[in-house]
């Protein structure tokens, strides 16, 4: 196929261009910044001025929008706020204004989105199904995305909406930034520590998006979520076993506010995802359990 990424260069797009790269598909990534093509790979500017991508792309049978800065870098501020909202929805009108200029229409678009749409909860169990939006930053910021990337469809476009959860990769996402008091022996219990935390083994988000692409039966949400959500007490000490470092040191709610401001949100709050399309429609993660992603990411890396 002839796939069409934006946000290629991104934590997650990185993988899913290895990975669509691998499996022989031929590749054009939009880019702010000029780039010599590689082996399967283009590279087209955009979001610039005096940039018509659409005059360069030949054909897509399938685009994925992966672009938005990083809700992960920075703290919280009202400017960072607006610069995750604001770059999503521009992005994602721009391609919308690309889609409608193509003479050969794409099949599928396939748009990041994220679990925070959900309200957070102890008690909720959530699955595509789940209508619930949360009223903040996030909650807010996702929904907006998904009702404006949705209007692809006026096109015939099948539009699938990919909510990942906690994305764990070693380079960059939550993960290192977890594990880090483990490895200097300081880690613990993150607040109440009921908090649930619904992950994803990146390379299980990224074979996530080639499957939703491949298999015609998605559309909409997407629960990108391993079937092993844990709670953030059982998450850290999974952390720990797998490092061989204790579970001892809490850091209070209190602390990580004045330590991340809004941004604590992200590990003091939580809700339990179940990814309940993928698994009716048969998708196998390579990463079913938080031990084995652990043991993949952390256990790897650092030798144990």
């Amino acid at each position: 196929m002839k796939i069409l990424i934006a946000g290629g260069s991104g934590f997650i797009g990185r993988i899913v261009t290895n990975l669509l790269r691998e499996e022989g598909h031929d590749i054009t990534i939009l880019t702010r910044k000029e780039k010599e093509a590689e082996k399967n790979i283009t590279y087209i500017q955009w979001l610039g001025k005096d940039t018509s991508p659409e005059t360069e792309i030949k054909k897509a049978d399938a685009v994925i929008n992966l672009a938005g800065v990083s809700i992960n870098a920075g703290r919280w501020t009202a400017k960072h706020q607006k610069q995750i909202y604001e770059s999503r929805m521009i992005a994602t009108e721009e391609l919308l204004r690309i889609v409608a200029a193509l003479p050969e229409k794409p099949a599928v678009f396939i748009n990041a989105s994220a679990i925070g749409i959900y309200p957070s909860s102890q008690q909720a169990v959530y699955t595509e199904k789940s209508v619930e939006v949360s009223d903040d930053f996030l909650g807010r910021t996702v929904n907006d995305w998904e009702q404006k990337a949705a209007k692809v469809s006026v096109h015939g476009i099948r539009p699938v909406f990919m909510r990942f959860g906690v994305v764990l990769g070693n380079e960059d996402g939550a993960l290192p930034l977890m594990a880090m008091p483990y490895k200097w022996f300081v880690g613990g219990r993150v607040g109440s520590g009921k908090q649930w935390v619904s992950w994803v083994h990146v390379k299980d988000a990224a074979r996530a998006i080639l499957f939703a692409i491949t298999n015609h039966h998605l559309n909409g949400p997407v629960n990108v979520t391993a079937p092993d959500p844990k709670q953030m007490e059982e998450f850290g000490r999974t952390i720990g076993f797998v490092l061989h470092r204790p579970h001892w040191f809490p850091a209070p709610s209190m602390i990580m506010k004045l330590a991340l401001g809004k941004k604590s949100s992200l590990v003091l709050e939580g809700q339990q995802v179940v990814p309940e399309v993928l698994m009716r429609e048969g998708f196998e993660f390579e990463f079913p359990t938080l031990k084995t992603a652990l043991n993949d990411l952390l256990a790897r890396k650092s030798g144990s």
